[in-house]
C-alpha cells in the first residue's frame, strides 16, 4: 500500500508477537506514527491483526512454494520447506499464535483464500511420499510430524533470535533435529 501502512503492519507483527495483548499505542510508537494515523488505515485492533495474518500467510506461502519448486526430490523439498519456514521467522511464530484450531488438518478461511491449503497439501504429500519409501518412521502419524515440524521451527527461531547459536549453524541443527525426530533414514 505505502510505507506508513507497511511500517504499521511490521511493527504490529513484532509487538503482538512479543505481547499479543499489547495495545495499539505501542504499535503506533514502534511504527513511528500516531494513533490517529493508524485509525486512517485500520478500523481497529482486529482489523490490523487480520491484515497482519493475511500478509504473513502470503509471505510464508511464497517462501514455501519456492522451496517446493527448487527440487523434485521429496527429501530435499522437506529440508527446503523447513529452511523456508525458518526464514519466515517471526511471521511464522505470529501465525502459530493466531492459529487456534483444534485439529492440525483443519484449514482456516484465511488459509483457503490465500492458497495456503495447496501448500499444506503439498507438505503432507511430501511426508506421505517419504513414508511410502520407508524413509520416515511409520509409527509417527501426520499430526505428530506436523507438530514436531512447527516445534522445531519455533525453537530454531527462538535460539536464532537469542543469539545462542551461530546464525550459519541454526538451519543445519534444525534439520538434524527434525530429521532424527521423524526417524528419517536415507537409503
Amino acid at each position: 500500500m505505502n510505507k506508513t501502512y507497511d511500517n504499521i503492519v511490521e511493527a504490529a507483527i513484532e509487538i503482538f508477537n512479543n505481547d499479543f495483548s499489547a495495545n495499539l499505542d505501542l504499535v503506533a510508537q514502534k511504527a513511528g506514527t500516531s494513533s490517529r494515523t493508524m485509525q486512517r488505515y485500520f478500523k481497529g485492533r482486529d482489523d490490523l491483526i487480520d491484515v497482519c495474518r493475511e500478509m504473513m500467510m502470503v509471505y510464508c506461502q511464497g517462501m514455501m512454494q519456492d522451496a517446493y519448486d527448487a527440487s523434485d526430490n521429496p527429501l530435499k523439498q522437506l529440508e527446503l520447506t523447513l529452511y523456508a519456514v525458518i526464514d519466515c521467522g517471526s511471521k511464522f511464530r505470529f501465525l502459530q499464535k493466531l492459529d487456534k484450531r483444534k485439529s492440525f488438518s483443519e484449514l482456516s478461511q484465511d488459509e483457503k483464500q490465500t492458497g495456503m491449503d495447496n501448500i499444506k497439501s503439498k507438505w503432507f504429500g511430501v511426508i506421505s511420499e517419504l513414508r511410502k519409501k520407508d524413509l520416515i518412521n511409520k509409527g509417527l502419524n501426520d499430526a505428530w510430524v506436523y507438530t514436531l515440524f512447527g516445534c522445531i521451527v519455533d525453537g530454531t527461531i527462538e535460539v536464532f533470535e537469542s543469539g545462542d547459536v551461530a546464525p550459519n549453524e541454526v538451519k543445519k541443527i534444525a534439520w538434524y533435529s527434525f530429521s532424527k525426530g521423524i526417524g528419517l533414514t536415507v537409503k
